[in-house]
């Protein structure tokens, strides 16, 4: 009886420290959503940036969500490196709409929540992607586009 109550407890404790491997191993997911700059004058949430500290008054509900997303790459371009995120069709249309109509206002991308970066409408925007500057660096792209990826594709696939 006793052999058998060392057994379990054993089974038990590997059991529990394979668990904790697995949980350690999995990549926490971020949710990417875009928010759109309030007109002037109009009252909305403000949201500051983590390193340039600029701040902007945002609706509150995104234009864009993880659903909309259909895919995330870093590209390099004259400024430097950035994300290119690639939406779906509806989202590209309406992010072209958008775009004509709200120029010179900003959209704001966060990840969890949180903003990260920021993207002045300054020209029609096509379905070629929607390219915006994150202010984290440069090193960690690859990981924040892979993990956004991920996220977006499980939360559509997870819908179907």
């Amino acid at each position: 009886m006793m052999r058998l109550a060392a057994l379990l407890l054993l089974g038990l404790t590997l059991a529990g420290c394979q668990s904790n491997q697995l949980a350690q191993t999995m990549v926490e997911p971020i949710v990417a959503r875009f928010y759109l700059e309030t007109p002037p004058g109009q009252a909305g949430a403000v949201v500051q940036l983590p390193v340039s500290k600029v701040r902007v008054a945002v609706s509150e509900k995104p234009v864009f969500v993880e659903y909309d997303i259909a895919g995330v790459d870093v590209v390099k371009v004259d400024l430097g490196w950035c994300l290119r995120f690639a939406l779906t069709p509806a989202a590209a249309r309406d992010l072209y709409r958008l775009s004509v109509t709200a120029q010179g206002r900003r959209l704001v991308l966060l990840f969890n929540n949180s903003p990260v970066g920021v993207r002045q409408l300054d020209q029609a925007l096509n379905k070629d992607g929607l390219l915006i500057f994150v202010e984290v660096p440069d090193q960690d792209l690859s990981a924040l586009a892979d993990r956004v990826r991920r996220t977006s594709a499980g939360l559509q696939a997870g819908a179907k």
